[in-house]
């Protein structure tokens, strides 16, 4: 991460080259270059927002454990935004907006249990935001000019949508599976009622030795009843 310096302004920035580790920061403030090694794990806080800084941001920056505040806003940072800055845990306050950073949220961001303000728009970022507590708590205009998906955002994901679509589709089979299942019962419980019909019916309507066997015993049967009253 590099700063253009401009004359114009009554404060510049100038940087290093960190490569993977932020062991020293160099401020150009007024003309005077101002170096801080040994205490810069120390930093709380750190502004550098409007100051044509270009680059990616240093990977070493989530090493600074005791940071609370970070605003890189309104530069010309490019690349992903650093996939351990989950680590940074004490964060309360994170502005990485109008940048031209791109990628995914990194899923570590969802740690940030004391994050209380967060503001990434007006970047490149894509895909969906981790789920967690603080980051589904913010208004949708911290993820503005982006092209993310998911909650608290309006816009669905293409992946949820597909399994929201396949478990209907699931649920429809399932139906459809039921609906089988009845009209087979009661398909099987007319063809039973039909056929016993006919097996008790049949040989009385076309036998007559048959029916007029049926018809003496429901003869006696009768008198024997009768006679058990009495």
């Amino acid at each position: 991460m590099a700063a253009n310096q401009n004359s114009s302004n009554p404060i510049s920035y100038a940087f290093g080259h960190f490569g993977t580790s932020l062991e020293t920061l160099l401020l150009m403030i007024k003309g005077i270059l101002l170096e801080y090694s040994s205490t810069l794990q120390l930093v709380t806080s750190m502004d550098l927002s409007d100051n044509n800084l270009a680059g990616e941001i240093p990977a070493g920056m989530t090493d600074l454990l005791g940071l609370r505040f970070l605003n890189l806003s309104n530069n010309h940072l490019t690349g992903r935004i650093p996939k351990n800055i989950g680590n940074l845990r004490l964060l309360e306050s994170i502005d990485l907006s109008r940048n031209q950073l791109r990628g995914e949220i990194p899923p570590s961001m969802s740690a940030l249990t004391f994050l209380g303000y967060l503001n990434l728009s007006e970047n490149n970022l894509t895909g969906k935001i981790p789920s967690s507590t603080q980051l589904q708590s913010f208004d949708i205009s911290s993820y503005d000019g982006n092209h993310l998906c998911g909650p608290p955002l309006l816009e669905i994901c293409s992946t949820d949508a597909t399994t929201s679509g396949d478990h209907k589709n699931n649920e429809n089979n399932e139906g459809d599976g039921l609906e089988v299942d009845w009209l087979w019962f009661y398909a099987s419980m007319a063809f039973g009622f039909v056929v016993g019909f006919w097996v008790v019916m049949g040989p009385l309507l076309f036998n007559k030795s048959w029916r007029f066997r049926y018809f003496r015993i429901l003869e006696r049967l009768e008198y024997k009843i009768r006679n058990g009253h009495h």
